[in-house]
């Protein structure tokens, strides 16, 4: 058998003006532990686990660059009152040998007023069925006003101590709100045409990148597809991969899907909807999501590797760093990714699953134990984020839907 630690997994990866000690990425799976905007030591325990646990990099995940782009109570809001204790945090991952990212985005149409502090803003006036939510059109200013944010937060983030920054340009959140027509209805320079839809990417981009000043790594998340009809499809995904290369991002993270309109397009699988309104605290909205959760969220088939085809499309269409993620569950998948032309790779549930799985690869073990039944996901919108195996709490109402959705899987 060969040597595990000669697998191409932990050779060095260069972003930008940094290097991993290996080819692997938490992705910016949202935690839930930041209470009352901040960072509390449960997200701290988390991310020095999984730094401990050989990572080549972890992601804290959705940072908001201002109040009005908080999606829940319990995210990050980048403000210089919490740069001190995410220094804590940057120097104990550093400490472990592990690079620190933060992801920074805006959630746009994804909030409600108690939470964002106004009625929240996107790329055009309407409603947001999916939060539910009215939603107000940004005027000019408020567009050079978010995008400065951007550029304030990417400081905030280099005063803490991250090595990069990961802007959000995908999933549905703002600046992927101006990108997808679906989203975007406004008939002036900020939208019409793809080329019109990328402006307000152009100007947040422009903002992060000279706050960056080649002090930080700049990696940006994008949609290759947006996973629904009336939305981009993988040619306008191309389009805007170009595009933020010409920017000057020292990676992209390649996915797809809108979290409020085809959020399993995003993470596949099943939704289990007993689990996520079984947590939910709204009444109207618990008894709602179980009355059409299931028709509104669409469940997509799993497989591993599952963004694959289309990431290799992009790789064959750009020359910059790519970082591919989706379903990298096993060694023998993660090499594949990494011998089709990617820089490294990112993983969420393998690490909610197992903290320490880039150790268990450097000692041969081939796969994590995740069973993707997407417990984690449905409960990370009411509770901090956790495995189902890690749990001994399941009301037997979610255990028994765990069991069938092993079941279909199978």
């Amino acid at each position: 058998m060969n040597n595990p630690e000669n697998s191409i997994i932990f050779t060095p990866a260069k972003i930008g003006p940094i290097e991993l000690r290996n080819r692997t990425i938490r992705s910016a799976a949202f935690e839930n532990m930041c209470f009352n905007n901040n960072p509390s030591p449960m997200l701290f325990d988390y991310h020095t686990s999984v730094a401990r646990g050989g990572i080549g990099m972890t992601t804290v995940a959705y940072a908001s660059v201002n109040r009005s782009g908080l999606s829940f109570e319990n995210q990050l809001w980048m403000r210089p009152e919490i740069v001190g204790e995410l220094r804590k945090l940057t120097d104990a991952i550093h400490a472990e040998g592990a690079k620190a990212s933060i992801q920074l985005g805006h959630c746009g149409n994804m909030s409600h007023k108690r939470t964002a502090g106004r009625t929240p803003i996107s790329a055009s006036t309407g409603f947001n069925l999916y939060s539910p939510t009215f939603v107000h059109g940004m005027t000019e200013d408020e567009i050079h006003e978010v995008a400065r944010d951007f550029g304030n937060a990417v400081r905030l983030a280099i005063d803490a101590g991250f090595d990069c920054v990961e802007i959000h340009a995908g999933h549905g959140y703002l600046i992927s709100q101006f990108l997808s027509p679906y989203t975007n209805k406004r008939r002036d320079s900020w939208g019409g045409s793809l080329d019109n839809r990328m402006n307000f990417m152009r100007l947040c981009m422009e903002e992060v990148m000279r706050a960056a000043d080649g002090k930080i790594a700049v990696v940006a998340k994008t949609n290759m597809r947006d996973g629904f009809k009336g939305g981009n499809g993988l040619e306008e995904g191309i389009v805007i991969a170009r595009e933020l290369e010409k920017l000057g991002m020292d990676a992209l993270v390649l996915s797809g899907g809108f979290v409020s309109k085809a959020p399993m397009y995003v993470m596949r699988g099943e939704m289990p909807i007993t689990t996520m309104t079984g947590y939910m605290k709204c009444w109207w909205l618990k008894w709602g999501v179980r009355a059409v959760g299931k028709y509104m969220i669409k469940n997509e088939p799993y497989k591993d590797l599952y963004f694959l085809d289309d990431a290799l499309e992009v790789r064959r269409q750009v020359k910059l760093p790519l970082i591919y993620v989706g379903g990298c569950v096993s060694r023998t998948g993660i090499e594949k990714v990494l011998n089709s032309g990617f820089e490294a790779v990112q993983m969420a549930r393998a690490l909610v699953n197992e903290p320490d799985f880039v150790n268990r690869l450097r000692r041969g073990e081939e796969r994590c134990g995740c069973d993707h039944v997407n417990y984690c996901i449905a409960r990370m919108y009411t509770l901090e984020m956790s495995c189902h195996k890690h749990r001994t709490d399941i009301p037997p109402c979610m255990q028994r839907e765990i069991e069938r959705i092993k079941k279909r899987r199978k």
